[in-house]
């Protein structure tokens, strides 16, 4: 699995204030937006493109279109948060939802909401979870996605744990990681450190 780390400046300061206890409800989700587009930049590097004829001001020459956007598949509730800032880039890209739970006391994911077809006909999917922590609700989310037909599976996260890219890694499910830092470790909580917090509690305000 290919990982990449996205430390431009702008996605480090983006990320700054995302980390802040300080930062209000409308920054965090100001922050997380501007994130998303740097992380899907970089997310979309290897998207196939078709040529394209334009005429400009001048004379006629050839461009390039994006031949088939991604399928985009937000974790729900946290991925929610990145959401816009894909469709910002991708306006055409179909969207899934799966929504994933976890249980506090057996850090287990428990699944609740699955919107995706059941053949994506080898359509590459870009899946977006803010918080990979102990790996357990993305690998669940690749495992669904895996047994219908993708093309790539490229996972875009705000924050990692290590644990959590090893999780990822080891499950052979994914093509490629874009995170924003890959932090220190998680904490007996399960919380990555040093963090940001929960992401859903801090961009939606409600547990």
């Amino acid at each position: 699995m290919k990982t990449t780390v996205v430390d431009h400046p702008l996605a480090q300061q983006a990320l700054t204030r995302l980390r802040d206890q300080d930062t209000d409800r409308a920054a965090f989700r100001s922050a997380m937006d501007d994130l998303a587009v740097l992380l899907v930049y970089e997310a979309t590097r290897s998207l196939r493109t078709e040529p394209v004829e334009v005429t400009t001001p001048l004379t006629s020459t050839t461009g390039a279109k994006v031949a088939e956007p991604p399928m985009t598949v937000p974790v729900l509730r946290a991925g929610l948060g990145l959401l816009p800032g894909v469709l910002r880039l991708l306006p055409d890209s179909p969207t899934g939802f799966i929504g994933v739970a976890r249980n506090e006391e057996t850090l287990q994911p428990e699944p609740y909401m699955n919107s995706v077809p059941a053949d994506l006909g080898g359509r590459d999917v870009l899946v977006l979870d803010p918080m990979l922590a102990t790996g357990g609700s993305l690998v669940h989310t690749c495992t669904i996605l895996r047994d219908r037909n993708p093309g790539r599976l490229v996972c875009v996260c705000v924050l990692a744990a290590p644990e959590g890219v090893a999780a990822l890694e080891s499950s052979g499910l994914a093509e490629e990681l874009v995170v924003g830092s890959i932090d220190d470790h998680l904490n007996e909580h399960a919380y990555i450190v040093p963090g940001l917090g929960d992401a859903g509690d801090r961009l939606f305000g409600t547990a």
